[in-house]
């Protein structure tokens, strides 16, 4: 017979305060990293065209979030990906839900699943906005607009060449055009897409390296809901890396592990209100093995999401060295 999770003594002994303190250090380091670099990036606020792309770290670009890694590919392509994955994510967390009740919110799986189709969602959004922009800047680029940034006026040259309608600048004045960093939505938005990469990471790892093999029963088989939750958050996830120009800055590691952190609290507290099944046995107090489990998963989020920055690394190193990228570096 499980344990009653609503007694106080489930609670008040050295295995809990143990796990407890893992879960406090590790929100204690989030959130001096997250102070630490987080804050100083958004002080530099543009960069001219002409300027090397050698950022702070964890700096975004406004069109980073719906510009293409290719130089050929238009953004509408990416916009129409996404909205597909949306699409599919969205079909599969409502059939799952259907089938298997509003209790599947307690897994860690489902939150992922969820969270990624946020993500989908709201990149549809920064791609429709993207696409807007893209068409604006062609139109710009067809009426020759140029911008002077010493000087702050507008230029925009007749079609005749005179001396009358051509402007004259000394040799050291340069005709620039400001490239903007993302906003708070920006931010928010390259955040998610961090977030996720990370928990997909350990989602799907932890299911079919740990879980599957050896905490699931042998007459267990696998049904269609249990291979496309583990499986096709990846897959989507894995494209739209291919395919965006997002960086990946790694102290952002600090907000998954907030994630899992805030997973775990509320599954504490919904333990200790209602004597009820865990929804990983791993998570079960109980047992006398139960901080080493939680130091074990909680380091699992090193290489669940360091597999994600490094994909992204290379990525970004691969197109720049066949010249096929915007030239934009993927910061990890």
């Amino acid at each position: 017979m499980a344990d009653d999770t609503t007694d106080p003594s489930y609670w008040l002994n050295w295995r809990f305060f143990l796990c407890a303190l893992w879960i406090f250090l590790a929100m204690i380091l989030a959130s001096v990293l997250i102070s630490k670099y987080e804050v100083f990036n958004k002080k530099k606020t543009h960069r001219k065209d002409n300027e090397p792309d050698v950022d702070h770290i964890g700096i975004l670009y406004e069109d980073e979030t719906w510009k293409t890694s290719f130089k050929s590919l238009h953004p509408a392509w990416l916009l129409v990906y996404r909205l597909f994955a949306f699409g599919v994510m969205l079909g599969l967390l409502i059939t799952n839900l259907i089938i298997d009740g509003a209790d599947i919110f307690f897994f860690y799986t489902q939150w992922t699943f969820t969270l990624v189709t946020f993500y989908f969602g709201l990149a549809s959004l920064h791609s429709i906005y993207g696409c807007y922009q893209y068409w604006n800047e062609i139109d710009d680029d067809n009426d020759n607009a140029i911008i002077d940034q010493e000087r702050g006026t507008y230029v925009a040259p007749s079609e005749g060449l005179s001396s009358q309608s051509m402007p004259i600048n000394p040799p050291n004045h340069i005709l620039t055009r400001v490239r903007k960093t993302a906003g708070v939505w920006g931010y928010f938005f390259q955040v998610v897409f961090q977030i996720c990469s990370g928990a997909v990471g350990l989602t799907d790892s932890v299911f079919w390296f740990i879980i599957y093999p050896f905490l699931t029963p042998a007459e267990y088989s696998l049904n269609f809901l249990d291979v496309t939750m583990h499986s096709v958050n990846a897959v989507l996830l894995l494209i739209d890396i291919f395919l965006n120009r997002l960086r990946f800055p790694f102290f952002r590691l600090a907000y998954f592990g907030l994630w899992t952190c805030i997973f775990v609290i509320f599954q504490w507290i919904v333990h200790a209100c209602v004597s009820m099944w865990w929804p990983y046995s791993f998570l079960d107090l109980s047992s006398p093995y139960a901080p080493i489990w939680y130091l074990g998963v909680g380091l699992i989020h090193l290489p669940a999401y360091g597999i994600f920055a490094l994909i992204v690394k290379g990525k970004h190193l691969l197109m720049s060295r066949f010249h096929v990228t915007h030239g934009a570096s993927g910061h990890v």
